[in-house]
């Protein structure tokens, strides 16, 4: 069977229409080229090249196999091509997930544009999902990386999975306009304690809400719940109704809703974890790449 360096060799005949042209074209010496030339039309059982003293012609299989000569070595370089993209994952498929609070951080758009400059051949699907469900998903194989709220609760679950911290994000207080402490230049929890709170269920979004526990129990109370929204930004249209206050994280400073002011929180555990998770030993260059440029991203202008 003839292989690729014969198929260059008459490629290079072919267009040059003679064996000393060719050869120069090629940096080989004549007498190879032409022993090549013979044994790929001895494998193929036909004449390709007419041959005088004075030219060298194509025969018409020749033409044929001309064009399907070019065709094999163009599939050849884009098969090549195409795996070293992957190798260098630079092609593929990534999955990612992102809790909701995340779409309002720009570590997040800043990543996703970032690699799309880097990768513009990897397809990646976004999927919203909250922190404890990525952890489980990553498990399950059925996510790649995500970017999540809080490290991983359980040790089992730790040891197999790798966090890059991109941020310690600050919590605010979301508060009614009209609320006496809504023109404070900072709080602090036990400023609020006789206040009433909207939260997300606990089951959708533990982070947030037992960071909320977490910091009234520092200041020694614990906080009357009195309304629920499934979605962190439906949190502020209960605020703005005047039914409670909310933590939120700073970047939700970006939603301007009427009747909805934002005061910053003085407590020393008043931030919010914001990292990328994947799973420790994950061989997939997509996901390198990736990772890659998640922390150029972090590292650059803004990050």
């Amino acid at each position: 069977m003839f292989d690729f360096r014969q198929l260059r060799y008459f490629i290079a005949v072919a267009e040059e229409l003679s064996f000393t042209r060719a050869a120069i074209r090629l940096h080989i010496s004549q007498p190879p080229l032409s022993q090549q030339i013979q044994a790929l039309e001895r494998d193929l059982g036909v004449s390709l090249l007419e041959r005088s003293k004075r030219k060298v012609a194509l025969t018409e299989p020749g033409q044929v196999f001309l064009e399907q000569a070019r065709q094999i070595l163009a599939q050849a370089e884009l098969a090549r091509s195409r795996t070293a993209a992957v190798a260098a994952g630079h092609s593929g498929q990534l999955r990612l997930a992102y809790t909701v609070s995340v779409s309002f951080h720009p570590a997040l758009p800043r990543a996703l544009l970032r690699h799309r400059q880097a990768a513009p051949e990897v397809s990646i699907q976004l999927c919203e999902m909250y922190t404890e469900p990525q952890f489980a998903a990553l498990l399950a194989n059925e996510i790649d990386v995500g970017f999540v709220r809080d490290e991983p609760r359980h040790i089992q679950d730790a040891r197999q999975l790798q966090l890059r911290v991109l941020d310690r994000e600050p919590l605010l207080l979301a508060l009614p306009s009209s609320h006496p402490l809504a023109t404070r230049e900072e709080l602090r929890m036990a400023d609020v304690a006789d206040e009433a709170f909207v939260t997300q269920p606990r089951e959708l979004a533990a982070t947030l809400h037992d960071r909320l526990r977490k910091l009234a129990g520092e200041a020694g109370f614990q906080p009357r719940i009195v309304q629920q929204a499934q979605q962190i930004n439906g949190l502020l249209a209960l605020v703005a109704a005047g039914l409670g206050l909310a933590l939120v994280p700073a970047t939700m400073r970006v939603v301007h809703l009427a009747g909805v002011s934002y005061v910053p929180l003085a407590d020393h555990s008043a931030h919010l974890l914001l990292a990328v998770a994947s799973r420790i030993g994950d061989p997939s260059p997509v996901l390198a790449q990736f990772l890659a440029t998640v922390e150029q991203s972090a590292a650059g202008p803004g990050g």
